[in-house]
């Protein structure tokens, strides 16, 4: 099959992945954009899009049936080789079309891996891959045997949201059981697990039939949890090379991934080094590149653009071969804050090392890139306490995702 007949449909609910567009372009392909009304007019990279279809959705989601419909339609005269998601809301979607069209790629049942986090919890613990004790926010007597085993505090979780949205942190068993009958009949959609005191460490990575091509370890500055839940400033940095940690979390990635049943595409997934043991904990995975402009973060100091080679794994997909890029061996990080004004000034924020602004309302945001790791931790620990004076503030966390 020639490149310029490969079609590509890519399903985008938010905002986006425009270098994945772009890259798919680059490469010969025919890509066709599926999005919802309210990010029909976002700065798609209309000229890398051949055709964009719009299909309304409720609080986020596309109804079924009418992706379905609305697909098969385009079908019609389209030939779809491959369906991608953009974002984790998008990827029960896209299982879903899989499934029904019989295109390439994991359909609802490995999705479900990805997307539900008590799919997550119980394949981790089925393959033997170290992560906190859990249950199932449903039956009474196997979470009272929960509470007796496992000492508070908890976490209590939606299984369908992403990042820490929805989550709750519970400290007493009266305000479990009180979550518990709040809930009524939407128990069966959360789970609790045990909360793990610890440092955050995601691994951002690239597979290519069946093996890691590409993998970065960094480690987040507070939880996400925290920067959500508390008002906080969120940071992330690229770990020591051949340190202990980087070790630890390519091996415990290795081990999810596995588990999980990824083949092909970008992954992110996030564990817990527990303060009081040292090991690396399971926290939760995603079949996407990370959120919160993590994938400029990691080109930064690697060089590697994970949506371009994302796309790029996705039209080869087993037909031919596929070699990630030679990473650089850079450190590199980010800081994000809310911003009390609308378009914050940051020229004062003039360090040699700032490769990359935000450019976004209400967001201040700076990414910086040394051959020095302690440089990037001296600039991270220094415009964190700056953003707090000069920009910062906090909203309440979403209990959804919002555009």
């Amino acid at each position: 099959m020639s490149k310029q007949e490969f079609t590509i449909l890519c399903l985008a609910s938010y905002d986006k992945g425009a270098e994945f567009l772009r890259e798919c372009k680059r490469q010969g392909c025919r890509v066709l954009l599926l999005t919802a009304p309210r990010t029909n007019n976002a700065a798609w990279p209309r000229e890398s899009i051949d055709e964009v279809y719009v299909l309304r959705d409720i609080d986020g989601r596309w109804n079924d049936e009418e992706l379905i419909n609305s697909v098969s339609y385009v079908a019609r005269k389209e030939k779809i080789d491959a369906i991608v998601a953009l974002d984790d809301y998008d990827l029960e979607a896209a299982g879903l079309l899989r499934d029904h069209l019989q295109i390439r790629g994991f359909g609802e049942t490995i999705t479900r891996n990805f997307r539900d986090k008590l799919a997550m919890r119980r394949r981790a613990w089925d393959a033997g891959v170290l992560a906190p004790d859990y249950v199932h926010l449903v039956n009474e007597s196997q979470v009272t045997a929960f509470t007796q085993r496992v000492p508070l505090p908890y976490i209590v979780k939606p299984r369908g949201e992403a990042s820490a949205i929805g989550v709750k942190k519970v400290t007493s068993h009266e305000e479990l059981w009180k979550i518990y009958e709040e809930l009524g009949d939407r128990r069966s959609t959360y789970l609790v697990e045990q909360f793990l005191p610890g440092d955050i460490f995601h691994v951002d990575s690239l597979m290519y039939e069946g093996k890691i091509v590409f993998a970065s370890v960094s480690r987040y500055g507070k939880p996400p949890f925290e920067v959500m839940h508390g008002g906080g400033i969120f940071t992330t940095r690229i770990v020591e090379h051949g340190s202990a940690d980087e070790k630890s979390s390519l091996k415990a990635n290795e081990d999810v991934l596995r588990a999980m049943g990824l083949h092909y595409g970008a992954s992110h997934t996030e564990f817990i080094k527990s303060n009081a043991d040292g090991k690396f904990y399971y926290m939760e995975t995603a079949a996407r590149v990370g959120g919160a402009n993590i994938v400029e973060m990691v080109e930064a100091g690697t060089g590697v653009n994970l949506w371009a080679e994302w796309a790029k794994i996705e039209i080869a997909y087993g037909s031919k071969p596929y070699k990630a890029p030679k990473a650089k061996k850079d450190y590199s990080g980010i800081i994000i804050s809310l911003s009390k004004q609308e378009w914050p000034d940051m020229s004062a924020y003039n360090d040699p090392e700032i490769v990359w602004r935000m450019n976004k309302a209400q967001h201040a945001g700076v990414i910086v890139k040394s051959p020095n790791y302690d440089r990037i931790t001296e600039l991270l620990d220094n415009y964190q306490q700056r953003f707090y004076h000069d920009f910062h503030m906090s909203l309440p966390a979403p209990d959804k995702a919002t555009a």
